[in-house]
């Protein structure tokens, strides 16, 4: 799956998200908007993640969904 089908179908794919990353709130990815750039600043600050870290993860996530 690419960012373009997740995004577009960001409220049915939050939840996924929260079940990967559970320090997320549903608050937070609803103020995201499925932006990838916003998501990823989300994992920067809430699990300490440098900007490539994130995006590695990211991308890995993208792989198994």
């Amino acid at each position: 799956m690419n960012w373009d089908q997740i995004q577009g179908n960001w409220k049915e794919m939050k939840g996924k998200v929260i079940e990967s990353w559970g320090k997320l709130t549903e608050d937070e990815l609803t103020e995201a908007q499925g932006d990838r750039e916003q998501f990823e600043g989300l994992l920067q600050q809430k699990y300490g993640k440098s900007k490539e870290e994130a995006r590695e993860a990211v991308d890995r996530w993208l792989a198994d969904v």
